[in-house]
């Protein structure tokens, strides 16, 4: 059995859901302990129990201390199945990340999966269901990854309600060598529900302002709607980067909109392949097919990614610093 300390590093979330994920897809039995550690609220939160237990059902797994508030869970995966599923996070638990700790196992099912998801769709430390749509699954694609996700209706916190489908195809993973390139058009989409359509609006005119003095042509559309919840966002991007930005009570909707755009334009103006939030998503799939990109850091997310997936894989993956930092692995 794989014993990982879920205090290393960064010593969140994420090193339980790759962790969980890279058992599911190597057969490898896992220990997780001192998990959230060093946290306000250490133990595994309800989010987390909702993703191990949904893995659990996709792989077959038996799991023991899968509650809130434990400190210690054991993942015993089996046979990766696909179908079609309807998972239920309860308020606005984040979509996108629980399809992110489902989707390598999926790529291994013996049949292809339709994963519906309730939630958050729009919530803050987690990537906007725009984001993985537009960045972060045509960057997995490039490794081999077959999905498509399409989104019913927006959740925000605290009340969530949103529903997401992600359709998964199984295959083989691939090497992928991504290159930097020249920064294209800004394409973006300003959201709202249950607010007035001037703050979608507002959101999306102050982006498109801050992009346009720093010589960046922007598209960014506008929806709106009324949802189960009540909130409003903007999400970003050009290529294999993006940035996002939620409105929050309090705060103009302006403020929101420059936000996302000046953290979009600090992304472009990077050479590098990815943008930073990308960069440690992308190695589970590198380290499962082998490959490089370069990022503007090594993030502690990424580092302790790294670490995890060199506890489950033979590779031997590199993150150097320079003036962008390189990612390589070799099978």
């Amino acid at each position: 059995m794989i014993e990982i300390d879920g205090s290393f590093g960064e010593g969140g979330g994420q090193i339980v859901r790759t962790a969980v994920a890279l058992s599911a897809v190597t057969s490898y039995p896992v220990r997780i302990t001192s998990i959230r550690k060093g946290r306000k609220n250490p133990g595994l939160s309800p989010q987390h129990v909702t993703a191990i237990s949904a893995l659990a059902q996709v792989a077959n797994a038996e799991i023991e201390g899968a509650k809130p508030g434990s400190a210690e869970v054991i993942f015993r995966p089996g046979e990766i199945q696909g179908g079609e599923r309807e998972i239920d996070i309860g308020t606005a638990g984040s979509i996108t990340l629980l399809m992110q700790c489902l989707l390598p196992a999926l790529i291994f099912a013996d049949s292809p999966t339709t994963l519906t998801v309730r939630g958050g769709t729009d919530v803050k430390w987690s990537p906007t269901i725009d984001y993985l749509s537009q960045v972060a699954l045509p960057a997995f694609a490039e490794f081999g990854v077959q999905s498509r996700l399409s989104c019913e209706r927006r959740g925000y916190y605290p009340r969530g309600g949103g529903v997401a489908t992600l359709e998964v195809a199984p295959g083989r993973l691939r090497r992928a060598d991504l290159l930097a390139s020249g920064p294209g058009e800004v394409e973006g989409v300003s959201h709202s529900s249950n607010l007035p359509q001037h703050v979608a609006e507002r959101q999306s005119e102050a982006a498109t302002r801050v992009l346009g003095r720093e010589g960046f042509d922007a598209e960014i559309s506008c929806e709106t709607g009324t949802f189960p919840s009540t909130g409003s966002g903007i999400t970003l991007w050009s290529g294999r980067k993006g940035a996002s930005a939620l409105g929050e009570r309090g705060l103009r909707a302006e403020k929101v909109g420059a936000s996302a755009a000046e953290e979009m334009v600090a992304e472009l103006r990077s050479r590098a392949a990815v943008d930073r939030y990308l960069a440690d998503q992308l190695v589970p799939y590198l380290a499962l097919a082998g490959g490089s990109y370069s990022a503007p850091q090594i993030s502690r997310h990424a580092s302790t990614n790294i670490w995890t997936a060199t506890r489950f894989l033979d590779v031997d993956i590199s993150a150097q610093e320079g003036d962008v930092a390189t990612f390589r692995a070799e099978l």
